[in-house]
């Protein structure tokens, strides 16, 4: 019990000293922090602890994000991290999303030694668990995160050829590729038109036009957008674009056409699974009683 309590009061301390260590009158300031009024300082940054929060967090965010790449290529995860954030505009980063998936990784193995002493479960089991849910904690956000790519890839394909005929709408009307880029980002308010806001920022910032389209088509890696961007390509060569634009939008709309009959043909499908589960066990228990009759009439 006094170790207990000992360790207990260790926590706590750490803990207390880690919060503190951010309020200026708990922090010891150095000689360096004291001139720094007066003469000019390199980098810009002001000197902290060794126990505080800036402290550690340099510390944990780049181990953080080595343990969950090491964990991510290890369980044979094909795409990297930084693909999908930046495919579903996420706001947090590599290493914010890293930590996360480390602290939660790290609360479940807490969580999961408190619950085996507690309930005294027999060893391997509690071995199991204990080893077992920080990599299943870990592998929800990292599965969170690919189906959140594969979401917005599958909305993006469904927006697809609905912005590709107003693209081919504007072009015959004469206005220009990066004009109609423009409109359609500015006035639109689904996924293609958060996706083209930013390949008009990536014009702005100096690319041009088909190369910061190849680089959304690399982003959102889809098939159509790929096709598609091969035909805006041909803005400077092709006379009549708007017409090829056109002829590409009615081929997509032929392939989701296509894909949403094969999802109906594959859920009418599904649909007999229950059904065929609940006429098959009473089936075999009305075949079982007779059977088992037989058996009976013989054995005598």
């Amino acid at each position: 019990m006094i170790r207990e309590l000992y360790g207990l009061f260790a926590l706590c301390f750490l803990g207390f000293t880690l919060v503190f260590s951010d309020f200026r009158w708990f922090q010891r300031i150095g000689l360096a922090e004291r001139l720094k009024g007066y003469t000019p300082m390199q980098g810009g940054r002001s000197s902290t602890g060794i126990l505080s929060v800036g402290s550690f967090r340099e510390v944990i965010v780049p181990l953080s994000h080595a343990i969950g790449e090491r964990l991510s290529s290890a369980l044979r995860v094909s795409e990297e991290l930084s693909v999908r954030l930046e495919r579903i505009h996420s706001p947090i980063g590599v290493a914010g999303y890293r930590v996360r998936q480390v602290g939660w990784a790290a609360a479940s193995f807490g969580l999961a030694v408190i619950v085996s002493v507690l309930v005294s479960l027999p060893v391997i089991i509690a071995v199991a668990a204990i080893f077992g849910t920080p990599i299943l904690a870990f592998l929800v956000l990292e599965q969170r995160s690919i189906s959140a790519s594969k979401h917005w890839q599958q909305r993006l394909r469904m927006e697809l050829p609905v912005v590709t005929e107003q693209i081919a709408m504007l072009l015959s009307a004469g206005w220009s590729l990066g004009s109609s880029l423009e409109r359609i980002s500015r006035r639109g308010t689904g996924i293609c038109a958060a996706d083209l806001k930013r390949v008009m920022i990536r014009i702005r910032q100096g690319l041009s036009e088909v190369e910061a389209l190849r680089e959304w088509a690399k982003k959102a890696d889809i098939d159509p957008l790929y096709k598609l961007v091969s035909v805006l390509s041909l803005n400077s060569e092709a006379a009549n674009l708007g017409k090829l634009i056109s002829e590409e939008a009615r081929a997509m709309h032929k392939e989701t056409q296509r894909e949403l009959i094969e999802a109906i043909e594959r859920r009418c499908q599904q649909v007999w699974i229950p059904v065929t589960a609940a006429t098959l066990v009473p089936g075999v228990m009305l075949m079982g009683v007779p059977f088992i009759d037989a058996l009976t009439l013989f054995s005598m």
